[in-house]
């Protein structure tokens, strides 16, 4: 067998077309109709043509080197009840400036589009779209209760969401760990020693995450005996759903009967939540942390070492789904994916004294 490489000029040669054609059919460009580049793609393979990983890290050096006339746009398209409506909300302007930063660094551009924009329709924004030429779209900050199916013509567009909704397509998505982030939480609070840990989560934003969260902590209880496990403190509850379908508010708090009766009957040693959700509701049951109960938070925003908990990760959410959709985009993959995946962005935990060995 002869030690030659392959090259594209000889896939070319044997098909009969240019050179570029190949390229482009190897690179699933839409330029060419999908008969010519499966065609071609199979020769190629029968051929036992591989792309010089030398050649490729050149064109891709050159191309980060040179000095485009207009950086190419992506878009960041989302869905809230008003225009910066998400820029309020806990994570979503972190994703946003982790997709932003990412962007500028692969080159690109990131602008915004509002899906409740007036005359917006899923139809007219794919159109707006595909007309200026905008063909990578970051899909982010849909409200649940603006209906979960996204009806964009997706054969022109290559697209990374970040968290789970609209669940309709199934696109490849980014999205913090919550079920590992509360997995961490508990593990760290175990090797310090605690017991009978509780764990309280607002409804709506467990449904946010397809139960991510309460999976985690059910997960990490199989470490703990049957009369250590406490049942979680899910608020509000079920019934009437618009209390908790839209979870759109940061500072809402568990109803102050129900969360003391869950307390008092199950006496946590330790609560695992978002501060915002419990501090207040314990201040008023005049408990102290550490001294009456323990604290960690799996939404930390502050690293003064005061506060134990989990910080989650957003801005590598939001670049991660940039890095993503450019590497889509190099290989001209468009459309909804035949196997989309999930990148999962773990937390980070900090001691502090909220949580005491």
């Amino acid at each position: 067998m002869s030690d030659k490489r392959i090259t594209l000029a000889d896939v070319a040669k044997k098909a009969g077309v240019h050179v570029t054609t190949v390229s482009l059919a190897l690179r699933n460009h839409p330029r060419l109709p999908e008969t010519t580049r499966r065609r071609l793609q199979a020769l190629a393979l029968e051929m036992g043509y591989t792309p010089d990983p030398m050649l490729r890290a050149l064109v891709s050096y050159r191309s980060k080197v040179a000095l485009p006339r207009s950086k190419p746009t992506l878009a960041y398209v989302t869905n809230w009840t008003t225009r910066w409506g998400w820029k309020e909300v806990t994570a979503h302007p972190q994703f946003f400036s982790g997709a932003a930063a990412k962007a500028e660094e692969l080159g690109f551009r990131l602008e915004h589009f509002w899906l409740r924009d007036e005359g917006m329709t899923h139809g007219r924004l794919s159109q707006i779209l595909f007309s200026r030429g905008i063909n990578g779209l970051i899909i982010a900050s849909h409200g649940r209760e603006m209906g979960d199916a996204l009806q964009l013509d997706w054969r022109n567009f290559s697209a990374v969401k970040i968290d789970y909704f609209p669940h309709q397509p199934v696109l490849h998505n980014v999205t913090n760990n919550q079920c590992d982030i509360v997995r961490l939480a508990l593990q760290k609070v175990i090797a310090a020693g605690y017991r009978r840990i509780g764990f309280v989560m607002h409804r709506g934003w467990d449904h946010a995450v397809d139960h991510l969260w309460t999976a985690g902590y059910l997960c990490e209880q199989q470490n703990l005996t049957a009369e250590e496990c406490i049942p979680a403190h899910i608020f509000p509850d079920p019934l009437p759903v618009e209390r908790w379908f839209n979870e759109n508010r940061s500072d809402v708090t568990p109803d102050a009967k129900p969360f003391e009766r869950w307390f008092k009957e199950h006496q946590p040693e330790v609560v695992i939540s978002k501060g915002s959700f419990v501090l207040p509701q314990l201040r008023r049951m005049g408990l102290r942390i550490p001294r009456d109960v323990a604290f960690v938070d799996v939404f930390l925003e502050e690293f003064n070492g005061l506060t134990a908990g989990v910080r989650q990760n957003h801005e590598t959410v939001g670049a991660q789904a940039v890095e993503i959709l450019a590497g889509q985009l190099q290989h001209n993959k468009f459309g909804v994916p035949e196997i989309p995946t999930t990148t999962f962005v773990e937390g980070t935990w900090f001691d502090g004294k909220s949580c005491p060995v």
